[in-house]
């Protein structure tokens, strides 16, 4: 049985671009820094998060997978708000919101191989289960939404599939770098939870 993730609200934002991104490239674990397109797209991201805060919730704290191109994006954000509002958010790390592992796939272009590794009937050598990576992902999420408040997550493309697959979504879509989402529970339960890309015009 699929995990599901538990019914708080949340910001989420995968990290800019890197050259991996750029090149179709798949990365998983590799720690591939961001390019000057992707800490620019980070710096945007804040601007919008910190504009429409008040249409959603506050940012409380932000939560960051470890992963260098996470992590700086992450910091980007910190910094953005704080010169903004005058506050330092808490910045906080967890090693469970890392990538997925790809395993042989990592450094090679991305294929058509998604969808079987999502369904469970593929999964590259060396590689995480699509399985068990839903379980981790709906766990550290859990884990960074249970204080009060809402908690910006930062994290990952393959990460947010698993979350997708969490919140009754279709799993297999393609999050863009660096795009502000506000994640809420669907009302009334079990309805899908709604996505809201900040700043967007409806």
């Amino acid at each position: 049985m699929t995990a599901r993730l538990a019914l708080r609200p949340f910001w989420y934002l995968r990290h800019g671009e890197t050259d991996w991104n750029a090149q179709g490239l798949s990365q998983g674990r590799t720690d591939v820094a961001l390019n000057a397109r992707g800490i620019a797209q980070a710096a945007a991201a804040a601007a919008l998060m910190a504009e429409h805060a008040h249409d959603h919730a506050p940012i409380t704290r932000i939560v960051t997978s470890p992963l260098v191109r996470a992590a700086r994006t992450a910091e980007i954000v910190a910094d953005a708000l704080a010169k903004r509002d005058g506050v330092r958010l808490p910045l906080l790390t967890d090693p469970e919101l890392k990538e997925t592992c790809f395993g042989e796939q990592e450094g090679r272009p991305m294929g058509d191989w998604y969808d079987d590794w999502i369904a469970g009937h593929y999964v590259p050598a060396g590689a995480e289960p699509f399985q068990e990576l839903v379980s981790r992902a709906v766990a550290a999420v859990d884990r960074a939404t249970a204080p009060e408040g809402a908690a910006l997550i930062v994290c990952h493309g393959a990460m947010f599939r698993a979350l997708r697959m969490a919140m009754g979504l279709a799993a297999n879509v393609r999050l863009p770098n660096a795009v502000p989402l506000w994640l809420a529970p669907g009302a009334p339960t079990p309805l899908p939870w709604a996505l809201t890309e900040v700043g967007r015009q409806p």
